[in-house]
This record gives C-alpha cells, sequence and structure tokens, in this order.
C-alpha cells in the first residue's frame, strides 16, 4: 500500500504533468481501466477453474447407439473366471479425451520446464 507521502507526491506530479482541467478525467479512465482489468481476470480465472462440459458430439453419437438392437449374450464358457476382469472394466465410462488444465498443474509444468533448462 502507498503511504500518505507517497500519494500526495503522485498527485503533484500529476497535476503538473496533466493540469488541474484534465486530472480528474484522466484519474477518471484510470479507474474504468483498472475496473476492467478485474472482470477481465476474474473471467480468465473462471474459465480456467470452471468444469469441462461433455461436447455435443458425444451426445449425438451417443443417441444412434441406444437405438440400435441389444446384442444377443454370449454363450457361457469354460473359463468364466477369465471373463470377469473384462465384464468390470466394460462397465466402468471411459476417461475424457480432454482435460482442462488447473492453475497447479501448470505450475508444475513450468516448473519442470525450468529445471530442464537448469540442467
Amino acid at each position: 500500500m502507498l503511504s500518505a507521502p507517497e500519494l500526495i507526491m503522485i498527485l503533484v506530479v500529476g497535476l503538473v504533468v496533466f493540469g488541474p482541467g484534465k486530472l480528474p478525467e484522466v484519474a477518471r479512465s484510470l479507474g474504468k481501466g483498472v475496473r476492467e482489468f478485474k472482470k477481465a481476470t476474474n473471467a480468465l480465472s473462471q474459465a480456467i477453474n470452471a468444469p469441462e462440459q461433455a461436447p455435443v458430439q458425444q451426445q449425438a453419437t451417443a443417441q444412434p447407439q441406444a437405438q440400435q438392437p441389444a446384442p444377443t449374450a454370449p454363450e457361457p464358457t469354460v473359463n468364466a473366471a477369465a471373463e470377469q476382469p473384462a465384464s468390470k472394466e466394460a462397465s466402468q465410462p471411459a476417461a475424457p479425451a480432454y482435460q482442462a488444465p488447473t492453475q497447479e498443474s501448470v505450475r508444475q509444468q513450468i516448473q519442470e520446464q525450468a529445471g530442464k533448462k537448469a540442467e
């Protein structure tokens, strides 16, 4: 934070440079600029931290699959225990193709790159 003497010195320099008529206008435009900067940084941080929404393409491909007839049950085999892990894997949802980077993952990447440059 700025102390009182520093603020007074800044105001005196601004008064000398811009004059008494322009100083309020300059301060107003500076305030608007700072406000817009804060809005932009808040929007960016919300976009970075927001969870990813499912792409429309995946939803469109899921509908035709639901309309297809159900496959017939496979015939039982002698080694049913060997097929159990495969059925568990099939029941789990697939991992998303893309995950948005988080602030922590970006920091880790920067640290890794800095470590590689230092070597």
